[in-house]
């Protein structure tokens, strides 16, 4: 069978597909991944073919995370055109070859017409749980709960935004397909009606399913991203590692994109890395630093992670492995280590602590290498995982991102959360005990047998 797989956003949109298309790949299929060009070698280099989506990431977060005049209408407008841009790539994917298409939660809203304007059966694989339940909120509306009612409710309401968002996006694609019309309201009743299997990237261990969810509706286990039989760490990183104790690693992956290169003069960068050395101090461990799209370290710290375009500016994303060193900063001593692309599956297992911006992936990644978590969340379903970190033991509470990159008491802040994740076992108990429920999953193995019929 020819699959093709449309994922779009921030690395961790994306790259869980990578592992899930070469997963099925041997299973005898043959598969594409459509997605920015930015991560065109990050789906190569997993074995799948790769088809060009229009839309460019790192753009959309710069401005959804700095704001705009006209505050959250601008920001919305901006999210549609960003929608408005991928539909007709989502269809000249399509186009190219498929006999299924598997859909991520950003592609699903305008899968679906393609899917149907071809004739081609679809699946939907979202990262959040995002169906209404009375279990929990919204996972993009913050922690508090509303009470069962409140938070059905409420899950609703969020589609309607999300219906909202795509409705000029899936007006045009409907009319560039060939499509009638269909009215927003039609939309929420199709979907409402729809009694399909929809499989989530979710760990059961992490969050449980909800209780009120229809059949069909499954939590699956992660999808990881593609990691080569023969992958490594860069040699600077390994002989740091080798050097002492197990650092602790901070990372922020897609977030705090407005303070990376070409946007470096707001200083927000040097206080992030700044806040970040002190506390590591502070906490008395080492650290390893990974510069993701915030460019942390900074231009003339001797982080050569970054070549050949991998790093803030346009690479494949934070995890990617792809860029070929690291380096240690040149104000940030024998201590602190700063790396651009490395694969997570390699390197957290190595450390005494993850500190995160709590997206779907890292936060499964660290629970999978038995790893406590300080959650730094900063937007949309971050503060979800980190509340389900804290849940499960396996997280101190949330270090907001605003107070690490702004506030003067940052380093201690920081330094306390990290000296509990190290100090207290209970910590590592709790992801011990989650790392030991992932490993029993096969989520990529669930989607094979629902694609193969067998589900």
């Amino acid at each position: 069978m020819k699959i093709l797989v449309t994922a779009a956003g921030s690395y961790g949109d994306v790259a869980p597909y990578t592992g899930l298309g070469a997963r099925l790949q041997e299973a005898g299929h043959t598969v594409a991944l459509a997605a920015d060009a930015s991560y065109a070698p990050l789906v190569r280099a997993a074995g799948l073919e790769f088809r060009a989506l229009p839309a460019d990431p790192r753009a959309a977060s710069r401005r959804a995370q700095g704001g705009a005049p006209g505050g959250q209408r601008e920001l919305m407008r901006r999210a549609a055109a960003f929608v408005r841009e991928l539909g007709p790539g989502i269809a000249d994917a399509a186009a190219q070859g498929a006999d299924l298409l598997l859909l991520s939660a950003t592609t699903a809203p305008l899968g679906r017409h393609a899917a149907e304007a071809m004739d081609i059966p679809s699946l939907d694989l979202p990262l959040q749980p995002n169906a209404p339940t009375g279990d929990f909120p919204p996972v993009v509306t913050g922690t508090r709960s509303l009470g069962r009612w409140g938070n059905r409710t409420a899950g609703r309401l969020s589609l309607r935004v999300v219906d909202r968002l795509y409705a000029d996006g899936v007006r045009e694609l409907r009319a560039r397909l060939g499509l009638p019309p269909v009215s927003a309201g039609t939309l929420r009743r199709r979907r409402n009606a729809d009694r399909r299997t929809v499989l989530h990237g979710v760990s059961p261990a992490l969050v449980p399913r909800p209780s009120d969810w229809r059949p069909g509706l499954e939590l699956v286990g992660n999808w990881w991203p593609y990691t080569a039989p023969d992958a490594a760490l860069p040699p600077a990183l390994e002989d740091f590692l080798a050097a002492g104790p197990p650092p602790v690693f901070v990372g922020f992956g897609s977030m705090g994109a407005g303070a990376g290169a070409g946007a470096r003069d707001d200083g927000t960068a040097a206080r992030l890395t700044a806040n970040v050395a002190a506390a590591l101090r502070r906490a008395g461990v080492r650290g390893v630093i990974q510069s993701g799209w915030a460019g942390l370290g900074g231009p003339d710290d001797g982080d050569v992670g970054l070549e050949n375009g991998d790093g803030p500016e346009g690479g494949t994303g934070p995890e990617s492995g792809d860029g070929p060193e690291s380096g240690s900063g040149s104000g940030a001593g024998d201590d602190i280590l700063t790396v651009g692309e490395v694969p997570h599956a390699l390197l957290f297992p190595r450390t005494a602590a993850v500190v995160h911006h709590a997206g779907a992936g890292t936060t499964a990644a660290a629970l999978r290498a038995g790893v406590p978590a300080v959650p730094v969340p900063v937007t949309a379903d971050q503060p979800f995982w980190a509340a389900r970190l804290a849940a499960v033991g396996a997280g101190t509470g949330p270090v907001p991102f605003r107070a690490l990159a702004e506030g003067e008491g940052a380093p201690d802040l920081l330094a306390t959360a990290i000296t509990r994740a190290v100090r207290e076992p209970a910590y590592r108990a709790a992801a011990t005990g989650i790392a030991r429920r992932m490993a029993a999953e096969d989520g990529a193995g669930e989607v094979v047998k629902v694609v193969e019929g067998e589900g």
